[in-house]
């Protein structure tokens, strides 16, 4: 029943999540200065794919759902970027070396079990001075709701595919060895501060 749950019904709650309408001025913001060959870690059901600017030649989805790539159908159709598949798993990326302009993640550092070997993988493939652009949730700036993201990421994690509340995507970026050039963090209105601690900006691999 499990493995029914993550392969079939999750990618389903996860996409009607993640195409809240209430994101779509983050998703905007997020994918502004895309340009070029783009690498996309946690593609999902496309929620970017209306966002792209026309600088983006082609974007290179990694998602390992075969459920959630098939919700994307629709949107990938209709998109004037080009879209195809790629690597299953973003942690071993089979593409190559300095081969993208830029990458994209948007809630999806959360769930990746090695986040920063995912990120290292994106670095990899990044061209000196590519950007990695990314709209995350993880850990908040404030303790006290640090401790209910504590109390209730055990549960966050079994009902959500793995989702974590207490990462620190800036830690992560770091580790991975990109210098972040832009971060706004922020509680997403509208949501659970446990959940909503957002963050949005930009991380250059040198």
């Amino acid at each position: 029943m499990a493995n029914i749950y993550e392969r079939l019904v999750l990618p389903r709650l996860i996409a009607v999540s993640c195409g809240n309408k209430t994101l779509g001025p983050l998703r905007e913001l997020v994918c502004a200065s895309l340009r070029g060959n783009v690498v996309e870690i946690g593609f999902g059901s496309g929620s970017n794919i209306g966002h792209y600017p026309s600088a983006v030649d082609c974007v290179v989805a990694v998602e390992p759902s075969d459920a959630a790539w098939k919700l994307s159908v629709k949107a990938r159709s209709a998109s004037s970027v080009k879209v195809v598949r790629g690597s299953l798993d973003g942690q071993r990326l089979a593409e190559a070396d300095e081969s993208f302009e830029a990458a994209l993640s948007t809630f999806t550092l959360c769930s990746i079990p090695d986040p920063v070997a995912a990120l290292s993988e994106l670095r990899r493939v990044l061209k000196p001075g590519g950007k990695l652009h990314f709209l995350e949730h993880g850990l908040a700036p404030d303790e006290r709701v640090r401790r209910w993201q504590r109390r209730l990421e055990p549960v966050q994690k079994a009902l959500a595919g793995g989702c974590h509340l207490t990462r620190s995507n800036s830690a992560m970026l770091r580790e991975a060895g990109f210098r972040i050039t832009k971060l706004d963090s922020f509680y997403q209105p509208g949501v659970l501060r446990f959940e909503g601690a957002f963050s949005l900006g930009t991380a250059v691999r040198d």
